[in-house]
């Protein structure tokens, strides 16, 4: 039987990071949060992989990743394509449209690499944590990995993204807002995400723990994509 609400769920997660990317060129200051415009977007990113690591179980983040990561290459190549065409005679804006979206391809690869390493650590540190408390006190789990996961993620992104574009000092207030400013965002929707995890849990009737899961970022088979959509062995109904 397939998943109802899954593949939605990974469209969701795919939007949320491609229009992360494009905004992440414009830097701002709230008060005294100093960071890319992708932080105000950015952290529904990791509380959409919470959510599905730990109703559908880390093989199905992987592919969301993945997915992710494809769309965001894709999106990189079209704005790189496109900034190359010649531009009409009448058409006055290359230079506007190379200093927003031609930064673009240093903001993805970036993100990209900075995402891999927060975003897989974040869906291991989950998974292992249900395991270990037997799926009871879900704040634990989400509060828990997102500091390890965005920790990782602010540092090699804004180290990536930023480095000889704004001074060291300035990289190093950014990071400590992003990383600030993301962790506090996810711990202030916790809420939310509980409401959202026990809706699909009730919904999907599954509740899966990775037990005996390869955690292998790479280990995506033809197997898993055929049945990414499915149910499988395996798992704990809620």
């Amino acid at each position: 039987m397939p998943y109802r609400l899954f593949p939605f769920v990974m469209v969701a997660f795919v939007v949320v990071l491609l229009v992360s990317n494009t905004v992440a060129v414009k830097v701002t200051q709230l008060g005294p949060f100093y960071f890319d415009g992708a932080t105000i977007l950015f952290p529904l990113a990791y509380i959409f992989g919470d959510v599905l690591t730990e109703v559908y179980g880390f093989k199905r983040s992987r592919i969301a990743i993945w997915s992710g990561f494809a769309a965001c290459i894709f999106m990189a190549f079209v704005y790189w394509f496109v900034g190359e065409l010649p531009p009409a005679p009448d058409w006055h804006r290359q230079k506007d449209y190379a200093a927003i979206l031609g930064q673009t391809p240093r903001i993805v690869l970036a993100s990209l690499i900075a995402y891999f390493s927060g975003e897989f650590t974040n869906s291991f540190v989950l998974a292992r944590m249900k395991i270990l408390t037997g799926g009871r006190w879900l704040w634990t789990r989400t509060i828990g990995s997102t500091l390890v996961g965005e920790f990782i993620d602010s540092v090699l992104f804004v180290a990536i993204a930023f480095t000889g574009i704004i001074p060291f000092p300035a990289l190093v207030v950014m990071t400590g807002s992003n990383y600030v400013f993301k962790t506090l965002y996810e711990i202030a929707a916790t809420p939310v995400t509980y409401g959202i995890v026990n809706w699909l849990k009730r919904v999907e009737q599954e509740d899966y723990f990775d037990v005996g899961t390869n955690f292998n970022p790479f280990a995506v088979s033809l197997k898993d994509l055929e049945r990414c959509s499915g149910k499988e062995e395996g798992r704990k109904k809620h």
